[in-house]
């Protein structure tokens, strides 16, 4: 790869940032073994009682099968040429082929359906854990990286659960079977075929680690590949207004080559273990054709006994290859586990009281005591600041980016808490009440509204699931979104498609108004709401809200000051600091900083 290529990527890699999706070098511990074999105990009454039946019978019939062919059927059967004896042993035989074909197909079955079961559960439990993480936890982490945990790393469990547990235990009890059965044919012959294990142990224990270590590497390269996929494929439109395509393939190929890389070198060390134990068969083989003939030739052993001990001992490497199989899968689930575990272990920073009361039927009067907040704990957001907003009030919230405006709505709605200080709807401290009853009264609408996948009626009545047909043509008609809905394909019922690509993004806000509409809440929060609509449609949404709003206690986010004029207070804020409030007429005649900024607006309204 030239220089100016790699230039090319640790810029672009600087685009793409993934600081927190790290390799967890962890030793192997059984009890996090133990934890992820937990989701399998719902199902210990009925699917795994009946797997274990099955894996019983079958290893029952093979275990048996060599010794009827060997020492019944050649060294008694055949030698005396009994022919009632060899009838009976051939029915029989074919009888336990039929039976273990069975066992096998349902013990397949029942199989399958605990794997796909237990990763229907796991894959649950991750998706309603990360629903309630805070809001720094999204922060700290792309989607693409969230993703991967819900999906790659679950995938990667479930061979692991679908046959590795259950022909672990096949395998084990099919081993103990084999070597019991092999010392009870010819001691000597097994001590002889089997002294290559420890040192075939040996070697296999010694690639362990670096196995272990190279599978956490993919699942590593999975996560970035999946970030820039997910970040590269939501920012389409900006790559090709800036004509960066060819750089974005450059880095994606690079991601996608540190992606194969990782896989190859995996698979390399993977494919080590199979050839290992094809070798100490092979050795195995030549000491059993060697000193095995040397027995029969000394009478030490029958013919039956010979041909029954070939067939265990090539039995006896087939679950010993297998066993390194069900190993690597273990370490491929150890290594997607622990990247599991790490977000299931995740905790909230905010998290209600054991009893934390129900917030009901609100007036909405918010107040800040001495409230301090950081997010990264080196700057201040906020500096002690102390505020009221009194009940049915609309508050106005202005100042450049980084006063601390978006702040003050995140601790409003309790995703986050603030670092000193309280934060108090009605009297009671927001860390004293549960988040639903608090979050259920409020509403938000943000400059990059969210569109979900599905109708428009859908979308409004997202934060009131319940709420009737004619209760969401109400909302959109007072918000003003009526009249283009109906000139939609399908009116309320249009799909809106992914992030609603079929409508502007003026249309987007207005469904968003009616969806906090709907949702009846005593305190809306607007940030920012009104910059992404024209002017005539902000002088409608505006009308409406003046309606709308009066009752409830309403936050206005604004840099377009023309939006706040009529607030009943207003918050001049700056670095995390108050530094004015009152209503548009007296923070116009103080002629303090308010009285700046709204000039110079207007200076820039009559240049344009």
């Amino acid at each position: 790869m030239s220089k100016s290529k790699n230039k090319l990527q640790n810029r672009l890699s600087n685009r793409f940032h993934y600081s927190t999706d790290q390799a967890i070098d962890k030793p192997f511990n059984w009890a996090q073994l133990w934890r992820l074999m937990a989701y399998i105990k719902p199902y210990t009454k009925n699917l795994v009682p009946l797997s274990i039946v099955m894996v019983l019978i079958t290893t029952a019939i093979r275990l048996a099968i060599p010794i009827m062919i060997g020492v019944y059927t050649l060294d008694k059967a055949i030698v005396n040429k009994d022919v009632n004896l060899l009838t009976i042993l051939v029915g029989v035989i074919a009888a336990l082929y039929i039976l273990n074909y069975i066992a096998n197909v349902l013990r397949i079955r029942w199989m399958n359906m605990l794997g796909q079961s237990v990763i229907y559960d796991l894959r649950k439990h991750l998706f309603s854990h990360v629903q309630w993480l805070s809001h720094r936890f999204f922060d700290q982490r792309s989607a693409g990286s969230i993703l991967v945990r819900i999906m790659n790393d679950i995938n990667s469990l479930q061979e692991l659960f679908t046959n590795g547990v259950i022909n672990l235990l096949m395998d084990i009890i099919l081993l103990i079977g084999i070597v019991a059965i092999l010392f009870t044919l010819s001691p000597q012959l097994t001590l002889a075929v089997l002294v290559i294990l420890p040192i075939m142990f040996l070697i296999s224990t010694r690639l362990r680690k670096n196995i272990r270590r190279s599978w956490q590497d993919v699942r590593l390269k999975q996560s970035k590949l999946n970030s820039h996929l997910n970040e590269s494929i939501q920012g389409i439109r900006v790559t090709q207004s800036f004509t960066q395509e060819k750089e974005n393939m450059t880095f994606f190929d690079g991601v996608n080559t540190g992606n194969l890389e990782s896989w190859q070198t995996a698979t390399r060390k993977n494919a080590m273990f199979r050839p290992l134990v094809e070798l100490t068969n092979a050795v195995g083989t030549a000491v059993l054709l060697w000193y095995g003939t040397h027995l029969i030739s000394t009478g030490s052993l029958q013919l039956g006994e010979f041909v029954s001990f070939a067939f265990y001992l090539g039995m006896f490497w087939e679950p010993i290859s297998r066993l390194g199989m069900v190993y690597n899968q273990l370490l491929m689930g150890m290594a997607s586990s622990e990247r599991i575990f790490e977000f299931l272990d995740e905790k909230p920073i905010v998290s209600e009281k054991g009893n934390a009361i129900d917030l009901t039927n609100i007036q909405g009067e918010i107040k800040f005591d001495s409230v301090e907040f950081s997010y990264d704990e080196k700057r201040k957001a906020l500096n002690g600041i102390s505020l009221k907003m009194n009940k049915g009030d609309t508050v106005a919230l202005v100042g450049h980016t980084g006063s601390g405006k978006t702040t003050i709505a995140n601790l409003i709605t309790r995703f986050y808490d603030p670092t000193a200080g309280s934060v108090s709807v009605d009297g009671y401290d927001l860390k004293d009440v549960t988040l639903d009853s608090l979050r259920k009264q409020i509403s938000i609408v943000l400059q990059d509204t969210f569109i979900f996948s599905g109708t428009i009626k859908d979308n409004i009545r997202f934060g009131r699931p319940e709420a009737t047909d004619e209760e969401v043509i109400e909302a959109a008609k007072a918000i003003g979104a009526h009249e283009f809905i109906e000139k939609m394909s399908n009116g309320y019922d249009t799909e809106v498609e992914e992030r609603g690509n079929v409508l502007s993004v003026g249309q987007r806000q207005l469904l968003s108004f009616a969806r906090a509409l709907l949702a009846d809440p005593r305190i809306i929060i607007l940030d920012e709401a009104t910059a992404s609509i024209d002017t005539e449609t902000e002088v409608k949404i505006q009308t409406a809200l003046n309606e709308l709003l009066k009752g409830r206690t309403a936050i206005i986010i604004a840099h377009r000051l023309s939006t706040i004029r009529e607030a009943d207070q207003i918050f001049v804020l700056d670095h995390g600091n108050i530094l004015e409030q009152g209503n548009h007429d007296e923070l116009m005649k103080h002629k303090g900083q308010y009285y700046d900024l709204v000039k110079t607006q207007f200076k820039m309204l009559e240049a344009m």
